[in-house]
């Protein structure tokens, strides 16, 4: 039976047992589509016609023409769930996955990676985390799991002027101040998502929701036209944790405490397909000349979320 797993490793392959797995599946019938990940081409070759029309909804289109910088390959196989990656052509393979949320989370893992790697070209990094614009000042949200990124994201959605530039993953670039830009052309929604901010139900009632009960929807349709934003100048970072041994909510903080809090919490990040020596002191690098640039907050999200969400947008009241 395949199933989603709490977790999961990468095992490092080399190119030689990649071309073995492609060779295997090489007369199988695949699907396989081109995305564009902020002007990178990620493919998906895969066997599941339910993750190939999940891309398509969540992803821009990339042309045919344009060869990938990486690749996510999703298929049945013998054997347990498990994630390989070949870090040279930066291809991923997934093995008896069902769930939507590691593909699309290893695809902008793939594009991470490739940006890493020739960072001295691109000058961009990437982040696991929330970003919403309010007139062209953006306020991005880093969380460990369970602490409330998603709930506090949309519940921004709801300030006056606000837009959604990504409300799981987002790209960076560094230059006289940060840039951040989106990632995907839709979202990856929870069925609970109406639970705190009942506005959102309707995209739960009209959505079709998968095995998981999750669904690629458009938050303009329930919070308007024109509430989708490509890229925002970064001002400020909220971190989120959960700390019932700290009785304080909201308070603002220095880059070496927000750099120690990230590092022991892997980033926030569960989707890096590499964790050696060199990347880890590369995301600390990024992290540490981001924060040149923003203002970093800590917010203990043990209120409840309306409580939490006010404390949240003292800080939108700063820069709009």
């Amino acid at each position: 039976m395949i199933f989603m797993p709490e977790e999961y490793t990468v095992e490092i392959i080399s190119p030689t047992k990649k071309d073995e797995i492609l060779k295997e599946i090489a007369n199988r019938r695949l699907f396989i589509r081109k995305a564009n990940i902020h002007g990178m081409c990620i493919e998906i070759i895969t066997d599941e016609k339910d993750f190939k029309e999940a891309w398509e909804d969540n992803f821009k289109f990339m042309s045919d023409d344009v060869r990938p910088h990486g690749r996510v390959v999703a298929i049945k196989s013998e054997g347990d769930f498990i994630v390989q990656y070949e870090p040279i052509s930066k291809t991923c393979f997934i093995h008896n996955c069902d769930y939507y949320g590691y593909v699309k989370s290893i695809a902008l893992a793939v594009a991470a990676d490739f940006l890493e790697d020739y960072y001295s070209i691109h000058s961009r990094f990437s982040i696991h985390g929330s970003c919403i614009d309010f007139n062209g000042h953006g306020i991005a949200m880093i969380a460990p799991s369970g602490t409330g990124k998603t709930t506090h994201s949309y519940g921004l959605l709801l300030c006056e002027g606000s837009k959604l530039v990504a409300d799981d993953w987002f790209f960076v670039q560094i230059t006289n101040n940060a840039v951040a830009y989106a990632s995907e052309k839709n979202s990856y929604i929870r069925d609970d998502i109406g639970k705190n901010w009942h506005v959102f139900q309707p995209l739960v009632d009209n959505a079709k929701l998968d095995k998981y009960k999750r669904a690629i929807v458009s938050v303009e349709d329930v919070i308007g036209n024109d509430r989708l934003c490509e890229s925002t100048t970064l001002k400020k970072i909220i971190i989120l944790k959960r700390d019932f041994n700290d009785e304080n909510i909201l308070r603002k903080i220095e880059p070496r405490e927000a750099l120690l809090f990230l590092s022991k919490h892997d980033f926030c990040n569960p989707h890096q397909l590499v964790r050696d020596k060199r990347k880890i002191a590369m995301r600390l690098n990024f992290f540490n000349n981001l924060f040149k640039y923003t203002d970093v907050y800590m917010v203990n999200t043990i209120k409840d979320p309306d409580t939490t969400q006010a404390e949240i947008r003292k800080i939108v009241k700063e820069i709009i």
